[in-house]
């Protein structure tokens, strides 16, 4: 396929696959999230953890006068981005190509594990060191790579604290949030070959270990593989922000390094890039700058990998481009905002998402890239309290964007339906009560007999088909007198 058509084909594919599903083994929302919300601990490292982020961020947020202009111009960028997004990659190939580097397409996460297994390979290389990347998270490429006897190395801390661990991260920026120094600590007391005995939790302690750990791997690697948090369309150029300098050590000191990006990462030109540098920092890790800002242009000869690959991946995102209220979700640049502001993963943390991607944003992003019925309850793990956009940087619509995917789960459900669901029989029921003012009155009274099932005025247990809502909440214990009887005793009856 020339490379003049390969980007239009790649997007106009009705039938792209679409990305992986629930990762393996996870519960549906309901049950993961009862479950953690059992886990005091747990629920006492994320409220420190979130409530500290979330200070930080509007310390920062609150010193620019026009932080809300900073985030119509990201909005703006963005949604014109999707609209041109098959040109914009095409240029983005073009410009990688002229520079040195190569261009592969990964339709999904099967072609894009293949791709980079083949990539390492090809080198002699038994061992890789990673960048922090949720994108490798989300095709498996750590499982792929084991697979096939290939040992990739996490030098993110938190990643790293995942990985000794055996764990999975539970959130977007910091991945081990829900773990306390602690626990820490002992993973790395029982992981680590040769570290001290006489580690202590402090995290200038921590971090030591992990240097130490690290350094060694930074120095013998000869593959580095990272993410990208934006590509420069008109230079190709990548992009990659991170805070302890292990991603200028994985992007400069290997001999090949593999870069697997979401296509929706790209920005048209350097100008666009500014936005975002001042977006990011604030709404992520509450900071003015990024500690390390990494970029890099194709290969320079005698400095720095002398081998470049760029591995783009749909896994979902064409399906989502289509749908035209949902692309908005592709907008999103990873900043975790709106994970921090959520009072529903406060409370349950990442796990119980059952997604590389947790909180508002995945709750959205995994039901467009693997298909709603794959993860058919994420949309409803939210109170749609509407924190996630006023917290947003590029203004996701995520509270729209959730009643919309409930709605599709619905419809979709719905056709798959040779009689109707008791939800259906039950909102019929409902609408015809409610049409005829003598109806909905009757209704009233004998929803008062309600009142025998509450405890504390909450009804926690309904019998079928009603006990699907109190399966997931309490429903209110009806009031002893309703407005109409009120008003008829203190006004009389005026009809």
């Amino acid at each position: 396929m020339s490379r003049d058509t390969r980007a239009v084909t790649f997007l106009g594919l009705p039938t792209a696959p679409r990305g992986v599903g629930h990762l393996r083994g996870a519960e549906p929302f309901p049950v993961a999230a009862r479950r953690a919300l059992a886990d005091t601990q747990l629920r006492r490292n994320l409220g420190k953890a979130t409530r500290t982020i979330r200070a930080k961020r509007a310390a920062v947020v609150g010193e620019l006068p026009d932080w809300e202009e900073l985030r119509d111009a990201g909005q703006a960028i963005k949604s014109e981005t999707m609209a041109h997004l098959d040109r914009y990659l095409e240029q983005l190939e073009a410009s990688v190509t002229a520079r040195g580097g190569v261009v592969h397409w990964a339709r999904d996460a099967t072609e894009a594990n293949r791709i980079v297994v083949d990539l390492v390979r090809a080198t002699g290389a038994a061992e890789a060191v990673k960048v922090k990347s949720i994108v490798t998270d989300e095709i498996g490429l750590n499982d792929a790579l084991a697979a096939a006897g290939i040992t990739a190395h996490e030098t993110d801390l938190a990643e790293l604290i995942v990985q000794l661990g055996h764990d999975r991260p539970s959130h977007i920026l910091v991945p081990a949030i829900h773990r306390n120094r602690a626990e820490i600590r002992d993973i790395f007391l029982r992981e680590m070959a040769d570290v001290d005995p006489g580690l202590t939790d402090s995290p200038a302690a921590l971090t030591e270990a992990a240097r130490m750990y690290l350094r060694r791997r930074f120095l013998s690697a000869k593959v580095g593989i990272s993410g990208a948090n934006f590509a420069i369309a008109e230079t190709g150029t990548l992009c990659v922000v991170e805070s302890e300098g292990n991603g200028r050590m994985c992007l400069t000191l290997p001999d090949t390094l593999i870069t697997v990006m979401g296509i929706e990462k790209i920005l048209p030109g350097w100008e666009d890039l500014g936005v975002f540098m001042q977006l990011l920092p604030r709404s992520s890790t509450g900071e003015r700058m990024n500690p390390y800002t990494s970029m890099w242009t194709g290969v320079t000869p005698g400095d720095g990998p002398q081998q470049f690959h760029l591995v783009l991946l749909d896994n979902g995102r064409t399906a989502a481009l289509a749908d035209q209220t949902g692309r908005q979700a592709l907008h999103c640049i990873r900043c975790s905002a709106c994970l921090n502001v959520c009072p529903v993963y406060e409370r349950v943390g990442g796990h119980a998402y059952g997604s590389v991607y947790p909180g508002p944003i995945g709750a959205v992003l995994s039901p467009l890239l693997t298909g709603v019925e794959d993860n058919a309850s994420l949309p409803y793990a939210s109170s749609l309290c509407g924190a996630c956009y006023d917290a947003c940087p590029v203004k996701i619509d995520i509270p729209s964007l959730l009643v919309h995917l409930r709605a599709r789960h619905v419809d979709e459900v719905a056709d798959t339906r040779r009689v109707p669901s008791p939800e259906a029989v039950t909102m019929a029921a409902a609408a015809w009560v409610m049409a005829s003012p003598a109806r909905y009155e009757a209704g009233q009274r004998v929803g008062r007999l309600g009142r025998l099932l509450g405890r504390g005025g909450r009804i926690r247990r309904l019998p079928p088909p009603l006990s699907a809502w109190t399966a997931a909440r309490d429903a209110p214990e009806p009031p002893a007198q309703t407005f109409r009887q009120w008003w008829r005793a203190e006004h009389g009856d005026t009809r």
